[in-house]
């Protein structure tokens, strides 16, 4: 596979949310406004490229019957530094997040494509596909983010933009189920045709 198609690749044939239906959690959980889909989807991002391309450097060297639990260590420690720089730069947006930036740990988008992609290719291809898979996870929960607040509230990025009264229930958990549900059929569409 090329380079270009394996960056390509995460974000329209494989992308995590919308064809691959994994990372559900955050995706259900921090998508009530555009900006919170798109900050925990560049954080998976970050946490994806670094790690990819550690676990590729170490595949080799990892014994198997300790492999999982190690790629688990190195994703981690990136998890730790996204926790920590948010804390220190954006505490607003930390709070609003919440446990779902610990959970990046153990969200199966980023085990999976350590697993699936990382340990068996090259660095540089392996940085690729964590950066590909992560922008399609940052464009399905900006998209989500962005449906949500628009008909929960009436907003873009925190901007009143509908005046009036909105539809509540697409803030609540309810609308992420519907919200998702249509932008995965329609995604899917548009990736046939």
């Amino acid at each position: 596979m090329s380079r270009l198609k394996t960056l390509i690749n995460g974000i329209i044939k494989g992308n995590p949310t919308f064809v691959l239906v994994l990372g559900m959690c955050p995706t259900l959980g921090t998508t009530t406004s555009a900006i919170n889909g798109m900050s925990m989807g560049l954080a998976t991002t970050f946490v994806l490229m670094l790690s990819n391309m550690v676990i590729s450097l170490i595949g080799g060297l990892v014994p198997s019957k300790v492999r999982i639990p190690a790629f688990v260590v190195v994703i981690a420690v990136f998890v730790t530094v996204v926790q920590l720089v948010m804390q220190a730069y954006v505490p607003a947006l930390y709070q609003t997040l919440g446990l779902f930036i610990p959970l990046i740990v153990v969200n199966c988008i980023v085990l999976g494509r350590a697993e699936a992609y990382a340990s068996k290719n090259k660095p540089f291809d392996s940085f690729l596909d964590g950066l590909g898979s992560g922008l399609g996870f940052t464009l399905s929960l900006t998209v989500l983010g962005t449906v949500r607040e628009l008909l929960g509230s009436g907003s873009f990025f925190g901007m009143k933009i509908i005046p009036g009264d909105a539809i509540l229930i697409f803030i609540l958990a309810p609308g992420a189920f519907i919200a998702l549900g249509y932008l995965m059929v329609l995604f899917n569409k548009l990736n046939k045709a």
